[in-house]
């Protein structure tokens, strides 16, 4: 009996540390199906992988890159640095086997088959894109202990739940040169995303050398621009890991640097000239005149030779109709065809566009507002504006992308994204119609961000949004998917990311190079404001600094997140532990805001945030007060409960476009005190 009991608890010990280590993984998307077996597999100089079946240059170069990661995270000098080729199965470490090469499009094999025991790692797939998805995951699966590095020991089959899954980013409003996007590549499949959509055209710039019509860059690009050569870069380096890019030029609207180059294509007389600022601006292409069409006939041809992808993207968004509604002559065609509003206009205008798109055999997408009556059945729509698009164009046979909840540049909080599904459990669609919905797609505008600032715009908040792409529906823990992401930020640094790497150097450069400690405790608990608030606070143009306190700001701040969780722990437990954790961060905060003004003597731009600095030690002095009532069980007096308020509702206002982010977590600590 005592030995039955004894392997009772032995294998009850072996199932609860297997079951732990489940749950602490760091897999970022979480796989389909995924087994711990509990086994280890060493990683020695040793350590030798090979390609036992197909051939692939994609998979060639993608087994290289993960060894030349894994020896930079251990140091190990690799006896064989390079994948072998040809080789049989028992004469490796690590075996690679696939069926096919296939090309980069919608619908690509993606699904792999992973097992690591303690003796072998094999990874498996029917096409080479699917062993780039696993090789991203045993790079996640690799740990170490005292005896050195490992591999978890796994079983995994594994493939997405959505086909479609993207990052936007706008290179127009500011340009991002080409290492910018090379990176970003990197880091999209390292948490296998295997859509760039690039945003190409715009008010405030026309971003890519056309030999068509060479006025676009050379007038309307400020000399900045991607060139032909460079493009096929992209694409080559895109497509070597599994990524599809997605050109986008829109039109008719946000058409400005196009109608500089050649105003005579415009609904109203020029000449114009490039937008400096952000916002709706009017002019807009000529969709009654039959030159316009001719001149797109011959940008497409061009274009989409270029981009090899299956979909083009023609925008299509925020057209306000004015310069429509000023044209007599295009009042006139619209009278003449029946043409009610300026909506149907541009239906009109966006089925031809369609028609010359499908002469080049590419399938035209655009955002929500294309969706009107009668457009081709070949198109996608890319929702922004609400789920309302993408319900409507599923339910009318449209293949549709959700936007809307995943545009990362409005400095949302990660969980937003990570809780915002392009299939919820309650969306009103049939299973024939959720057939229709390909995935979403993040969108980084670039209104406000620079080359130096956009990594931190984009991870690690996109890295969440890629799980909820690729996981199961099921997979959904905040605080998990927090823990995850913790691990999976700093590993995205091996790639070259500058989200975490540039807050220190733009802090450096706000102190004058003095010691920032002070400044990074402030600016922890600060954000950018949210939405669309940041210009209406003060006006921005494209050569406005991005190099402010705003800026070196991060979306969904660590520091204040975790303090604004132990505060509610606090006020449901009261756990002392807690209590003293709250206590010590506020006496941090109440006595920094000297050190801040004594930066400031020396670094006159951190002036603007000083009135932030002063609420910080205010909010946190009324939150020590509110620890002490509720520690001693005092009431306070009706005078102190006045000057606590009214110091709470100071510290919710902006200053220098920031937000304070415990000013939720001192709020509940005086409502504590009051109730």
């Amino acid at each position: 009996m005592k030995k039955i009991l004894f392997t009772l608890i032995v294998l009850s010990f072996v199932y609860n540390g297997i079951n732990s280590q489940t749950q602490s993984h760091n897999l970022m998307p979480v796989p389909g199906k995924l087994k711990f077996t509990g086994k280890k597999f060493r990683i020695n100089e040793n350590f030798k992988a090979g390609i036992t079946g197909g051939s692939s240059i994609r998979v060639e170069k993608g087994v290289n890159r993960m060894l030349k990661r894994l020896a930079g995270r251990t140091g190990l000098f690799f006896e064989n640095p390079f994948v072998l080729k040809g080789i049989n199965e028992d004469s490796v470490d690590m075996s690679v086997s696939f069926a096919d090469s296939v090309k980069v499009k919608l619908f690509m094999d993606e699904a792999y088959g992973l097992n690591v025991s303690e003796n072998k790692i094999t990874l498996s797939a029917r096409s080479d894109i699917g062993i780039l998805r696993g090789l991203e995951t045993l790079l996640q699966l690799m740990d170490s202990d005292s005896a050195g590095y490992y591999f978890h020991g796994v079983k995994i089959n594994d493939a997405p739940r959505f086909p479609w899954r993207g990052l936007m980013i706008d290179v127009c409003r500011h340009f991002m040169p080409i290492d910018v996007i090379y990176r970003n590549l990197d880091a999209m499949a390292a948490v296998k995303m295997n859509v760039l959509h690039l945003h190409l055209s715009e008010d405030q710039g026309f971003r890519i050398e056309c030999k068509t019509f060479p006025k676009l860059h050379l007038k309307a690009s400020d000399g900045f621009y991607f060139t032909q050569e460079q493009i096929k870069d992209i694409i080559k380096y895109a497509d070597e890991r599994g990524i599809r890019v997605v050109p986008e030029f829109d039109i008719p609207g946000h058409a400005t640097s196009w109608l500089v180059a050649y105003p005579e294509y415009a609904s109203m007389p020029g000449p114009y000239k490039l937008q400096r600022g952000w916002g709706i601006f009017d002019p807009v292409f000529d969709p009654t005149k039959e030159q316009t069409y001719e001149f797109f006939d011959e940008f497409f041809k061009e274009m989409t030779a270029l981009f090899p992808d299956d979909y083009f993207h023609i925008g299509g968004d925020e057209n306000n109709g004015k310069h429509w509604k000023a044209n007599e002559r295009i009042q006139k065609f619209m009278n003449e065809h029946g043409f009610e509003s300026t909506s149907e206009l541009q239906a009109y205008f966006n089925k031809k566009i369609s028609k010359i798109l499908s002469k080049y055999n590419k399938n035209m997408i655009g955002w929500d507002e294309i969706l009107e009556p009668g457009i081709p059945k070949n198109i996608v729509i890319q929702s922004w504006r609400g789920k309302e698009g993408l319900i409507k164009a599923a339910r009318n046979g449209y293949y549709a992308i959700l936007s809307n909840g995943y545009y990362i540049d409005l400095i949302q909080p990660t969980d937003f994204h990570y809780l915002n599904d392009p299939l919820p459990e309650d969306i009103e669609l049939t299973d024939d119609e959720k057939k229709y919905v390909l995935g979403g797609e993040a969108t980084m505008w670039s209104e406000f961000v620079s080359p130096e600032t956009i990594d931190s715009r984009i991870w690690p908040r996109t890295a969440a949004i890629a799980e909820r792409l690729w996981s199961p529906q099921h997979v959904k823990n905040i605080d998990d998917m927090y823990r995850r992401l913790e691990t999976v930020s700093f590993r995205l640094e091996e790639l070259g990311v500058t989200h975490i790497k540039n807050y220190g150097m733009m802090l450096r450069r706000l102190t004058n190079n003095q010691d920032i400690s002070a400044l990074k405790t402030l600016v922890d608990v600060l954000e950018p404001v949210k939405i669309y608030k940041r210009n209406s606070l003060r006006r921005h143009f494209q050569q406005s600094p991005l190099t402010r306190v705003v800026d070196a700001a991060r979306p969904d701040q660590k520091v204040a997140r975790i303090f604004r969780k132990k505060v509610v722990e606090f006020v449901s437990t009261n756990d002392i532990k807690i209590r003293n954790f709250i206590e010590d961060k506020l006496k941090i905060w109440s006595n920094n805001h000297s050190k801040v003004e004594k930066l400031s003597e020396r670094s006159p731009v951190l002036n603007e945030i000083i009135p932030q600095s002063k609420n910080l030690r205010d909010i946190s002095t009324i939150g020590l007060q509110a620890i002490d009532f509720i520690k001693n069980k005092n009431v306070p007096s009706a005078e102190w409960i006045d000057l606590a308020k009214k110091i709470i509702e100071k510290a919710k206002l902006p200053v220098a476009q920031t937000e304070l982010m415990i000013v939720e977590g001192i709020e509940k600590l005086v409502e504590t005190v009051l109730n």
